[in-house]
C-alpha cells in the first residue's frame, strides 16, 4: 500500500497471489501509484523489511537507521520526523482490516483479492474526502453567520 505524506489518502494499493518478501512488492506498488499520480514518486519512506533496494522505479528508498555522527541537529530531526511519519501507515492497514472488512474476503480468486482490496481503498479514500467536505462547508457557514 502507498500512502501519501501528509494527508493518508492512498494512492496505490498492490495485491499478490502468494505470500513474498516485502522488498519483492514495492516496485508493483510504486508502479501503481505512479499510475495515479501526475508527478512519479521521488522519495518512498519504507520499514525495515524493503532492506536492500536503494531505488525503485526512480524513488529513492529512505529507511529508518541511526544518525551519523556527522548529521547536524537539523539532519537528524528530519530524518527522524520522515520516519515517525512511516509509522501513520500501521493503523491504516488496522482500519482497513477491521472498518473495510479487508481481514475477510468473500470474493473467488486472485481476481477477487484485487476487487476487495480496491474497494477497502476506495472506501477509506471517500470517508476521508467526505469528512473533509463536510468540515469545510460548516466552517464556511459559521463564516457566514459571523
Amino acid at each position: 500500500m502507498v500512502s501519501t505524506k501528509d494527508s493518508n489518502i492512498i494512492v496505490g494499493v498492490a495485491s499478490h497471489e502468494t505470500n513474498i518478501h516485502n522488498s519483492k512488492t514495492l516496485d508493483t506498488a510504486i508502479a501503481h501509484a505512479n499510475a495515479n499520480r501526475i508527478k512519479p514518486i521521488q522519495k518512498a519512506v519504507c520499514d525495515r523489511g524493503y532492506v536492500g533496494a536503494k531505488e525503485v522505479l526512480g524513488a529513492e528508498i529512505i529507511l529508518p537507521k541511526k544518525p551519523l555522527k556527522r548529521d547536524s541537529r537539523y539532519q537528524r530531526d528530519k530524518k527522524r520526523k520522515l520516519c515517525k511519519r512511516r509509522a501513520a501507515i500501521e493503523p491504516i492497514i488496522g482500519h482497513l482490516k477491521a472498518d473495510f472488512r479487508l481481514s475477510r474476503n468473500l470474493l473467488k480468486g486472485q481476481v477477487g483479492d484485487e476487487i476487495n482490496v480496491l474497494m477497502a481503498v476506495m472506501a477509506w479514500n471517500l470517508k476521508k474526502w467526505l469528512i473533509a467536505t463536510v468540515i469545510f462547508c460548516f466552517c464556511r457557514k459559521l463564516a457566514g453567520f459571523l
